[in-house]
């Protein structure tokens, strides 16, 4: 126990934790926004990773660093249109496209990769986001460090969480997306085009999800290499249910994620021998299962989530 407690009482632990979880925000919130459309959006994980790629490739070939989040960004909503021509005005299967697009989307990443760099033997590297430290604020004890010391993507993340929740609460653009996802021929009454609703929410959410990804090789790594998202993506889909789609649970459940992967590190260095590092790799993941199930149980999913929508016939 004392052990737990000094792990908690570190800034360097919470600094890790923020650095985790901010790619974890990206993309839960752009599955959130695909999902309260009533699209599951299952390319999550290849979007994440050719968002990393993508954005990593642009400033390696000698673009900025902002520019690269864009073209991520851009990357990710075309990946997001592909996934919503089939899903939402071809209606067909949410579960197989997606994990399609996961599949094309992470094969075409290394493939342009090796294409680009044939001869790399090792990570190329970059010089990433460097770390913004906010005056006075950064100097709080404990926490100011891990909130207020942090690279420009962090704060970005943060920003998104209250600016997805005014947008979808609070606009009529945020209603018209969540009536998409809830009664689609309610929206259709009102004389706006589901299908242009849905393909838009799964675009900017798509974009979303490749900035998460872009995140990991600009901000906390400085290079590409294969395999590096680690099913991120799938946690996404996971703090969605979670969250019961909502902006400011899916933020506690990132935190709590990120929170135990960044003690599982360290929980590895204390005990040493006695206890498998492969026991520690997983804990993150039960948890994060144990506690989507719990959740789940009382979750109130969008009604028209994984329904195809056709013009003149009802849900």
């Amino acid at each position: 126990m004392s052990d737990l407690l000094d792990i908690l009482l570190t800034a360097g632990f919470w600094a890790a934790t923020v650095r985790i979880v901010s790619p974890l925000i990206f993309g839960t919130l752009g599955e959130l926004i695909c999902e309260r459309a009533g699209v599951l959006n299952l390319g999550i994980e290849g979007i994440m990773t050719v968002g990393a790629m993508s954005g990593w490739m642009w400033v390696y070939q000698g673009g900025d660093l902002w520019g690269g989040v864009i073209f991520a960004a851009s990357v990710g909503a075309l990946f997001g249109m592909l996934h919503a021509s089939f899903t939402v005005y071809l209606g067909l299967s949410q579960h197989v496209t997606g994990i399609g697009i996961t599949l094309f989307a992470s094969s075409l990443s290394y493939f342009v990769y090796r294409m680009l760099l044939p001869s790399a033997t090792t990570p190329p590297k970059i010089v990433p986001f460097q770390n913004f430290e906010i005056p006075i604020l950064s100097d709080i004890p404990l926490f100011g460090e891990a909130l207020f010391n942090q690279s420009p993507l962090t704060y970005l993340a943060l920003i998104c969480v209250p600016v997805v929740w005014y947008v979808l609460q609070k606009t009529p653009i945020g209603l018209a997306v969540r009536m998409a996802g809830e009664n689609p021929v309610a929206v259709e009454a009102q004389g706006i085009d589901v299908l242009a609703v849905r393909t838009g929410a799964v675009m900017v959410g798509s974009a979303l999800m490749a900035v998460g990804g872009a995140f990991i090789t600009m901000s906390w790594f400085d290079a590409f290499y294969f395999g590096m998202v680690n099913g991120r993506g799938w946690i996404c889909v996971a703090l969605v249910i979670f969250a019961s789609w909502k902006p400011g649970k899916a933020l506690m459940g990132a935190f709590l994620f990120a929170g135990l992967e960044a003690m599982q590190v360290r929980a590895q260095q204390s005990a040493g021998a006695f206890i498998p590092y492969q026991f520690f790799l997983m804990l993150p993941y039960v948890m994060s299962i144990l506690a989507m199930i719990v959740m789940a149980r009382r979750a109130q999913y969008p009604q028209a989530l994984l329904v195809p929508f056709r013009r003149g016939e009802r849900v």
